[in-house]
């Protein structure tokens, strides 16, 4: 069995940062901005990272509180249905970025 190789420092780099601003987690993501930084990442792809990450954030906590919404209003038990198959599962950023 071969070994696989691993993920350049800079994507983990990326990928902690986007996931961290999306859970909204108290860390803010200042240790890979850092990393980021300190390895050469170019601030606008840093900015595109954190667009891209905030936006799936906040589209995640309208469509929970739109589904809070219709629920609460029917007097309907608090279960979040499953997404509309019909719907994209991809969005873009107010600058055009996909999100996919």
């Amino acid at each position: 069995m071969s070994e696989q190789p691993q993920l350049h420092t800079s994507i983990i780099s990326m990928v902690s940062l986007a996931a961290g601003i999306a859970s909204k987690h108290p860390d803010m993501g200042q240790c890979q901005l850092d990393r980021l930084r300190s390895t050469g990442v170019p601030q606008h792809q840093i900015d595109a990272v954190v667009e891209i990450a905030r936006h799936i954030r906040d589209e995640a906590s309208e469509k929970l509180d739109t589904a809070f919404d219709e629920k609460s209003r029917h007097n309907e038990p608090t279960k979040i249905a499953a997404p509309d198959k019909s719907e994209s599962c991809c969005s873009s950023t107010p600058s055009g970025t996909s999100c996919c």
